[in-house]
């Protein structure tokens, strides 16, 4: 198949009879008996990505084909039945596999050491195992359809393609220490980047891996103004050039520039996509380039309520806290630590969560002690106390002045990069 590029020509984005059509054309002259769709979770809601899988399910289902549909969890917790009629409408929920990154993955083979090593300038020097949830490796599956948003990311520095696969359906070595080499090599290198050591790590697991199975990926990139999706372009594609197109339009649409550092950042969660500051914390990794040095980053987080997304994460966010990248580093070493070193994801993502001491950040919440927030690095707040000063329905996106003070207020961190122009072009 041909890749299938659509780009809107407008900020009202494609129509869904546009994307409906570009979808059908990719399946044009297929035969197809069983078909696998490997969707986001409700996390990434706002990819769009529901509607294309509900648009594919349907038309495979017409023509007799068997769908199996596998959410691409990663390490969150299934996708509940709610947000499931949510996301992918009149799918049947029985239609959902859930995968499970602990146990339910093959091994295909590794990105070797010395490979590893050389893209990270040494400065992460094990080898990786390349795995991915067995279904992917069934070849009763006629086709593999990944959807899924190209958007700034804090661990590959631009999301999806084959982070899909090896990270959404991917087994533990590959998601630690892929968040590990992420970490280690320092976000603020790589994120709204295409070319990261990451996704040299996912593409030779592509290439070398996978390179027979019929995988279409299916990629969008998005905005959401008032919590309408504006799907700005959908790049559809058996290779990696795709990829590359849509990284394009989501550098142009993803990355917002502010023209000096900011002092104060509001940043709102919605409850019903944000409930651990594991997803939570996507406040802090897109703001941290444009956040100036002692200034203050105010997360209203009503319906956070964990800290990680499952119980043993959640542990060790409790037990090491956001200290920083150094102090995680120093303990992640310690031969006495050895629940953080079997964790490599979590260590990375203490690390992603902090500001290093660069600016504050203030968790408001309602459904944890202050206490406990504060026991793990934060700051806290009452949330009906901050969301009554700063509210969220009051505030339009960007600058805003309240109290006589300059306030930058972001909606939703999931949907973007903001970066300080002034320091930006200094180090660049």
């Amino acid at each position: 198949m041909n890749d299938i590029y659509r780009i809107a020509n407008t900020d009202a984005g494609l129509s869904y009879e546009e994307i409906r059509a570009a979808l059908l054309q990719s399946l044009a002259g297929r035969q197809l008996r069983k078909v696998l769709i490997l969707p986001p979770d409700f996390t990434r809601f706002h990819s769009g990505a529901g509607f294309i899988t509900n648009v594919y399910y349907h038309a495979l289902v017409d023509a007799g084909v068997r769908v199996d549909v596998l959410p691409a969890l990663g390490t969150h917790v299934p996708v509940s039945e709610s947000q499931w009629t949510r996301m992918f409408g009149d799918i049947p929920y029985e239609r959902m596999l859930v995968h499970n990154w602990r146990t339910d993955v093959v091994k295909l083979g590794e990105v070797p050491a010395s490979y590893v090593s050389a893209i990270t300038e040494g400065l992460w020097t094990d080898p990786v195992s390349v795995e991915v949830n067995r279904r992917v490796m069934d070849e009763s599956y006629d086709l593999i359809i990944s959807p899924g948003q190209v958007v700034p990311h804090e661990v590959v520095g631009m999301a999806n393609h084959a982070k899909n696969l090896f990270v959404g359906v991917g087994g533990s070595d590959m998601i630690n220490k892929s968040h590990m080499v992420g970490a280690v090599y320092g976000m603020e290198r790589m994120m709204g980047k295409e070319d990261t050591p990451v996704r040299r790590l996912f593409d030779y697991g592509l290439e070398h891996y996978l390179s027979d199975r019929p995988i279409l990926f299916a990629l969008t990139v998005t905005t959401a103004p008032g919590g309408m999706i504006r799907t700005h372009g959908l790049f559809l594609g058996e290779g990696r050039q795709c990829f590359t197109e849509a990284v394009k339009l989501a550098q142009q649409k993803n990355i917002d520039f502010v023209p000096h550092g900011l002092k104060k950042c509001v940043v709102y969660l919605d409850p019903s996509e944000f409930r651990s500051t594991w997803l939570g914390n996507k406040a802090v990794y897109r703001t941290r380039m444009a956040m100036a040095d002692g200034g203050e980053l105010i997360i209203l987080a009503p319906g956070v309520e964990r800290f990680g997304e499952d119980d043993a994460v959640d542990r060790l966010i409790r037990k090491y806290g956001y200290r920083g990248r150094l102090t995680t580093l120093d303990q992640f070493k310690r031969p006495e630590n050895r629940d953080l070193r079997d964790n490599m994801g979590a260590a990375a993502h203490l690390i992603h969560g902090s500001s290093d001491g660069r600016f504050t950040v203030t968790y408001a919440v309602k459904n944890i002690p202050k206490a406990e927030i504060e026991g793990v690095g934060f700051q806290a707040a009452d949330y009906d106390e901050m969301a009554g000063k700063y509210d969220p329905a009051a505030l339009r996106y960007g600058v805003n002045t309240v109290d006589g003070e300059e306030v930058y207020f972001i909606p939703n961190p999931a949907l973007g990069l903001w970066i300080d122009r002034e320091r930006f072009e200094k180090e660049n």
